[in-house]
């Protein structure tokens, strides 16, 4: 009977109900003539509703629905790297060699390349007949002139290796060898395997080692570090530098891989991104950066729902990295888009809406993606880690919305933006007065056994010295500079070097653009010592106003584009001038005083 055939129901924008008993929750689909790809999100006895993935414009009741068999899934293999990726993994540059420019709806062209062949090495220790487990390690890859791509044993299999091809040039689809499970059943191993995305990857356990995600950023790796395996947001208005920060992190992070996934943001800014980044090099390497990333676009002009899979797309391929021993990083830009999928999904099932019409469940959503960060040990006792960066774009920068107080419930890290401090070129645009840390605890450790066990005591110093200059700022805009006393101006000026001469930094400038930890803490070291000293001698009574006009001040902001990481001994000469400058202020008034 036709009533029982897989058939469209109805047709609800990007949700589509169908007559499909039997098949499970989270299974993919195809639909109609143009092979549609869709999800099964729901079922109402042998009703689907399935969330489609492509404009569902030309879809009528009555159409066919095939099931696939398998979840939403995603390939993994060698070939990732370079590539640039739609929300449901189609590599977009493959497609536009076929159909141009536009991306023809129903299109299915595999994500990784089955023509091309890899250059396969078998691990030395594997043998026919050795039992092997999910995790393990078969042979290598090199997928790019700087990434050896370790070809693992697919999690959950395990068994007898019947045999392990040899060294040679196979294609990803070519059997590479052959597993005997317990109960007698021989599976094919290739060197492509497929993952669902709504699945974390296993793994052995937590690695609770200390180990910073160094990004080269002051106002990042000294005020608000993060750890490899951490969970970090970027929140901020339009206009306040995400992208710029974004690169930067993705630039000079001390991670093997970068995977960036562009989620529901505005065409041109995607596009801006998708130019760029091929166009930078790895300063790590002296390559192309592309060699160790990866880009998933999904802009604001494509269907809703695809940004909801493109999130997780792109934490599963992170996984799989992970598990062959990577560090990872993964930037979402932006969860705030992604929450608006929940959101227009939500709306058109008629659940019953929250804040701001969010659904009930968008911080538990935002909780389980989130958790799928961390340094863990994997199946193949590696150490490996994803680090989750997370861009949030509150609506006329309020942070007060939903999307963004749930993220700082849940992260560790939050690098606020401010509006204000973008249209004063200061930058990165990171607020010290709402960003904030939990990790610094932690991290003190590192700083204290790596650069210097006074860094957290510094830190502290410097944050205090802002959070005051803000409060003077504000009675200074009341009632004029008249009202402070010469101390509390010498807090104006001190958080003025801080702010200039360590939190600002030029992406632009060869110098600036990179710190070292130890360029991080000299400078740190040179504005404490600034105040300090500074404040010693207006209590000994020399004239704010002397110390306010000393040109030594100036060359104090510049000393971060003045000395690269590898000038320390001169910038330790710089931080005994300055000293020996402000001692000799203290001796001229001293020999004054005796005089009179």
């Amino acid at each position: 009977m036709a009533d029982r055939q897989p058939q469209v129901l109805q047709v609800n924008g990007p949700l589509v109900t169908a007559h499909l008993p039997g098949t499970p929750t989270g299974e993919q689909v195809r639909l109609g003539s143009l092979h549609l790809t869709g999800e099964i999100i729901a079922r109402e006895g042998p009703r689907a509703v399935i969330q489609v993935y492509e404009n569902t414009e030309a879809l009528r009741p009555g159409d066919f629905v095939e099931p696939l068999g398998f979840p939403l899934s995603v390939e993994l293999g060698p070939g990732l790297l370079g590539n640039i990726f739609d929300g449901v993994q189609r590599p977009l540059a493959q497609i536009r060699e076929l159909h141009g420019d536009h991306v023809p709806r129903g299109l299915d062209v595999p994500a990784l390349d089955r023509n091309r062949s890899w250059h396969f090495t078998p691990c030395t220790a594997m043998e026919a007949g050795a039992r092997v487990t999910g995790g393990v390690p078969l042979g290598s890859v090199e997928e790019t002139a700087t990434i050896t791509h370790h070809i693992l044993m697919p999690p959950g299999l395990e068994g007898e290796l019947v045999e392990l091809a040899p060294e040679g040039d196979y294609k990803v689809t070519d059997a590479i060898g052959r597993l005997r499970s317990a109960d007698g059943e021989e599976h094919e191993l290739t060197l492509l395997q497929r993952w669902p995305v709504r699945v974390a990857r296993p793994y052995l356990r937590r690695d609770h080692s200390i180990a910073p995600l160094l990004t080269g950023q002051r106002v990042l790796d000294t005020f608000f570090p993060l750890l490899k395996g951490g969970k970090a947001a970027i929140p901020g208005p339009f206009g306040a530098g995400k992208t710029m920060l974004q690169q930067q992190v993705a630039r000079w992070a001390a991670a093997d891989l970068v995977i960036y996934v562009g989620c529901g943001e505005r065409g041109n800014e995607l596009v801006d991104i998708l130019e760029s980044f091929p166009e930078l090099t790895d300063p790590h390497t002296g390559r192309s950066l592309m060699e160790r990333t990866l880009l998933i676009a999904n802009t604001s002009n494509m269907p809703v729902v695809a940004r909801e899979a493109s999130i997780y797309v792109g934490v599963t391929i992170a996984e799989y990295y992970r598990d062959q021993g990577f560090d990872v990083v993964m930037v979402a830009d932006s969860t705030s888009r992604w929450a608006e999928a929940l959101r227009e999904v939500g709306g058109r099932l008629g659940e019953m809406p929250v804040e701001e019409g969010y659904p009930a469940y968008l911080a538990s959503r935002l909780s389980a993606f989130y958790e799928r960060a961390g340094r863990v040990e994997t199946l193949s006792n590696r150490p490996g880690s994803v680090t989750l960066i997370g861009a949030v774009s509150p609506p006329g920068g309020d942070f007060s919305e939903p999307v963004t107080s749930h993220t700082k419930e849940i992260v560790r890290c939050f690098w606020a933006l401010s509006k204000d401090l973008a249209d004063a070129r200061h930058y990165p645009a990171i607020s010290w007065s709402e960003s904030f840390s939990g990790y610094v605890g932690v991290a003190a450790g590192w700083w204290a056994e790596q650069v210097n066990e006074k860094w957290e005591q510094r830190r502290a110093s410097a944050l205090a010295r802002l959070t005051q200059a803000d409060e003077l700022a504000r009675i200074v805009n009341l009632v004029g500079p008249e009202a402070l006393s010469p101390g509390q101006r010498w807090v104006l000026e001190s958080a003025r070097l801080v702010r200039e001469g360590i939190l600002q930094q030029s992406a632009m400038d060869e110098v600036d653009s990179y710190a070292s930890p130890e360029k991080q803490y000299a400078l740190l070291t040179l504005m404490d010592h600034i105040h300090k000293d500074g404040e010693k001698l207006i209590k000994q009574g020399v004239p704010v106003q002397v110390l306010l006009e000393l040109p030594i001040l100036a060359r104090a902001r510049r000393a971060k584009s003045t000395y690269n990481s590898e000038q320390l001994e001169l910038l330790t000469e710089f931080i005994k001038e300055v000293r020996n400058e402000f001692e000799q202020i203290r001796r001229e008034y001293e020999s004054v005083e005796e005089h009179a």
